[in-house]
């Protein structure tokens, strides 16, 4: 049980990693060309969903698979 937990911890911690960057790219790359900002935008909002769905199937594998 206590593996379960460490797994699903650094699934969030690694996902939470993970779109940190996406979004401070995202705001450095609309700084510097803000007439695209909604297209980074858009290509930023895809990305963070993509991780934030693996980082739930990761959470609950780990814990279906204690």
């Amino acid at each position: 049980m206590v593996l379960a937990g460490i797994g699903a911890g650094l699934a969030v911690i690694g996902a939470g990693i993970g779109i940190g960057k996406i979004g401070g790219s995202a705001m450095d790359a609309m700084a510097r060309q803000p007439e695209a900002a909604g297209k980074i935008q858009t290509a930023m909002i895809i990305a963070a969903a993509l991780i934030e769905g693996v980082a739930l199937f990761a959470v609950v594998v780990a814990l279906i698979a204690k």
